[in-house]
């Protein structure tokens, strides 16, 4: 007789608990229906994903996974803070709506700042200077702002000294107390490097007297950003982001408590920036292992333990979003923007879905606000601290994804820290490679881009928005998921205003639209991310009317699109019609197997397949077009 708990509910008490080796051996059943014999731990280490930084995520993870490792993940509020900086969490108030800002027009730029304030934003982040309005015009921005309920952060590059002396005089100018400031004045000079190449002769020294001010002065008010931005934004994994921002931030620390300001102060005057991408346990666990990372290294300098909470600021990023199909970013940036929530992040900024395209209109800042406002408002988010923890993933993630970015860590750190690593080329270089390596997953579109690799619009009417102020250059590049394809389509755009119409590629289809509207849609699908139109009209063609659709198409190039048994009955002749018609090249789409020398001798010059490199192929095809 089954004995019931007092609460009556018995869950899955009656059933037995299934072991790891019973799960392994379902999973070993069905690898060998596709004909891989393995099992036992092969089985299931054959189910495993390979992540950037030698990172692993497994199929199953249970108790037996929690990592031995880790220092436990402790409380929310408490040392390591791996499961936030505040007790509260966000439970309180949700994390901080921070709206980005880069008009160049101060009134135009005043009224977005308005709009955003009566409408959810909790924070702003100015660019100043050469990014955004002059530093001249920052009264005439904040006209109207209530500065002591409004926290501020400046981006103002080489300028931030005029930028931070100009805000601390408004807010001294409209009367508020100076103990209720909050925000970051956003010194950040090893950024300037980063992005630029160039150093400013005394810009540390200026940082380090803007942190003893505030220290001394503004207990809300933070002197100093360490942005990790420019190295995801050139490529850097999440490990090496999180390096570069170790390294930066004890570089600060070195550098403060030189001028005079004790541990503690200085770990006060610090707030870090991190990007969140819509892969978001790799977010939850970047934003987690950030604060166990930064907890460490300021206790092994001696700061006390609350000082030891790492500030934090998430930026969803801009490397994910695409210039084509741009209403996919609402979607990328929200998953984004959740991680970074259900992450811990403190305040977290949504970049506007037409962010690649130039300044943004009121339209995207208002859905940017608005999806933290759903997340906050309506998900409840906020209101549950640390959800992730106790996940035997993320838990495993978060301590996987430490243990790189410290390894990282320490080697900038033997190359002479953060500055010297910029200025060496180090970091360049090991950036450069990374991206070299995600370059090649993107172009075989074994990481797909909606919209762009994969489900492209050729019809769509472009968005376009006015020209952004420049930004910074000469530094470190700035790299985008969709780079590769976005050349290839401009090179089609420029080939529709110059004649009229887009290149294009005939699907020769064979037999029935059973055995070729897979391959046929694969085909479409691969040369659309091109800028190539395909045209499958008729539906299906052979030997004797092959030729004279293909020339009624008006395209240059042709693809075969079948089965492998119609392929075997009559590609060969029907290859041999598209090229005496004059097609510049005939693709096939599929893997050819043994006939592979009939089908060349035939006039098949390439076969387009799955894990292809997709990149490759169009841009070949966009040459022999004569496509500039």
């Amino acid at each position: 007789m089954t004995v019931l708990p007092e609460d009556g509910l018995s869950l899955a008490a009656e059933f037995p608990d299934p072991t790891r080796e019973q799960w392994q051996g379902l999973v070993a059943g069905v690898l060998r229906k596709s004909g891989r014999d393995l099992t036992g731990p092969a089985a299931e280490d054959a189910l495993a994903t390979a992540l950037q930084d030698g990172l692993v995520t497994r199929p199953l993870y249970t108790a037996d996974d929690a990592p031995a490792s880790a220092p436990g993940a402790g409380y929310p509020g408490f040392a390591p803070y791996t499961r936030g900086g505040r007790a509260e969490g966000g439970a309180v108030s949700g994390w901080d709506v921070r709206q980005r800002h880069t008009g160049t027009d101060p009134a135009r730029v005043n009224e977005a700042v308005l709009a955003d304030l009566e409408n959810g934003v909790t924070s702003l982040w100015l660019a100043l200077g050469g990014s955004g309005v002059p530093v001249e015009a920052l009264p005439a921005v904040l006209d109207g702002v209530y500065l002591d309920l409004a926290p501020l952060a400046l981006d103002a590059g080489e300028e931030f000294g005029p930028a931070a002396r100009a805000l601390l005089r408004l807010h001294d100018e409209r009367g508020v107390a100076r103990d209720a400031v909050r925000g970051t004045l956003g010194a950040d000079p090893v950024g300037v490097l980063a992005r630029t190449g160039r150093e400013e002769a005394g810009a540390t020294g200026t940082a380090a007297e803007l942190a003893a001010l505030c220290a001394r002065e503004y207990p809300g008010l933070r002197a100093v950003a360490v942005d990790a931005l420019p190295y995801h934004e050139a490529g850097a994994s999440d490990a090496q982001e999180l390096g570069c921002s170790l390294a930066t931030g004890v570089g600060w620390l070195r550098d403060l408590t030189a001028a005079g300001l004790s541990v503690e102060e200085a770990c006060g005057q610090l707030e870090f920036r991190y990007a969140a991408t819509a892969d978001q346990f790799l977010t939850i666990a970047k934003l987690r292992a950030a604060r166990r990372l930064w907890a460490r290294v300021a206790e092994v300098c001696g700061a006390p333990a609350p000082a030891a909470a790492q500030r934090q600021h998430a930026v969803t990023s801009s490397v994910m979003m695409t210039r084509r199909d741009p209403w996919v970013n609402m979607l990328r940036t929200t998953v984004a923007s959740l991680a970074a929530g259900l992450g811990g992040a403190d305040s977290v900024t949504v970049l506007p879905f037409d962010h690649p395209l130039g300044l943004s209109d009121a339209f995207a800042r208002r859905i940017a606000r608005n999806t933290s406002t759903i997340l906050l408002e309506e998900s409840h988010l906020g209101r549950v601290i640390d959800p992730a923890g106790g996940s035997w993933y993320v838990e495993s993630l978060t301590d996987a994804l430490a243990h790189a970015a410290w390894d990282w860590f320490q080697e900038i750190e033997r190359a002479g820290g953060q500055r010297a690593a910029l200025r060496s080329g180090l970091i360049g270089e090991r950036l450069a490679a990374t991206w070299r390596e995600r370059s090649a997953k993107l172009a075989t579109r074994r990481e797909p881009i909606t919209g762009v690799s994969e489900f492209p619009q050729l019809g769509q009417v472009p968005v376009v928005r006015e020209t952004a102020p420049p930004a910074p250059a000469g530094g470190l590049p700035s790299v985008h998921r969709d780079d590769a394809y976005e050349a290839l389509r401009a090179r089609s755009d420029a080939h529709l205003a110059a004649t009229g119409a887009r290149p294009r590629v005939f699907l020769a289809a064979l037999g029935p639209a059973a055995a070729h509207t897979a391959r046929a849609a694969f085909a479409a699908g691969l040369f659309q991310a091109g800028g190539i139109e395909p045209v499958h009209d008729p539906v299906s063609v052979d030997a004797a009317t092959a030729a004279d659709a293909f020339t009624r198409s008006g395209a240059a190039v042709a693809c075969l699109c079948s089965s492998d048994a119609l392929y075997a009955e009559g590609a060969a002749p029907v290859a041999e019609a598209l090229k005496s018609a004059g097609a510049q090249r005939v693709f096939l789409a599929g893997r050819p197997g043994d006939l592979r020398e009939t089908y060349l001798q035939a006039g098949v010059d390439e076969f387009v397949v799955a894990g292809g490199d997709a990149v490759a192929v169009l841009t070949s095809v966009l040459d022999r077009m004569g496509v500039a």
